[in-house]
């Protein structure tokens, strides 16, 4: 699996502050919308749901929130650097500026496990963090996001 599998560039933003976890997770939903035609009510429920099992944040500025979702036929991305950092609940309690969203089909299996370990690895690097938040432009992005397993894999 690589990142491009999962994400489009039109599934890739630069925002500006929002003021909730809820309100990040809305406009994970637009972008959503927007470049895989899911529902926007339905994927900010499902992102909800996933989150009040536990905080997705996993350190360093990041967060992965996911969910399950009817109607997929595939694991799919929305990629989003935030302008101004956002309190996440994280792990390490600090403030999330770079949020990879993963939605799966209700019986996606391990597919879905795949995508978020893929995810994780790559943002794990702070380097590459470092490297994705010096690039306010969508597509530069895409293409840092999209590079990086091919380098990885070289």
């Amino acid at each position: 699996m690589q990142i491009s599998s999962i994400l489009k560039p039109g599934a890739v933003r630069v925002i500006g502050a929002v003021s909730s976890k809820k309100r990040l997770f809305q406009e994970v939903a637009e972008v959503a919308q927007s470049a895989y035609g899911l529902s926007a009510q339905s994927t900010v429920e499902a992102l909800l749901d996933r989150e009040s099992l536990g905080p997705t944040g996993v350190g360093h500025g990041v967060a992965l929130p996911h969910a399950r979702l009817n109607g997929l036929d595939m694991v799919r991305g929305v990629f989003l650097i935030l302008e101004k950092p956002l309190d996440f609940d994280s792990v390490d309690r600090q403030p999330v500026d770079i949020a990879f969203s993963l939605f799966a089909p209700e019986d996606a299996g391990v597919e879905h496990l795949k995508a978020l370990a893929l995810v994780s690895r790559t943002l794990r690097e702070q380097s590459f963090c470092t490297k994705l938040r010096a690039n306010p432009d969508p597509a530069t992005l895409f293409t840092i996001l999209t590079e990086a397993q091919s380098v990885q894999a070289a």
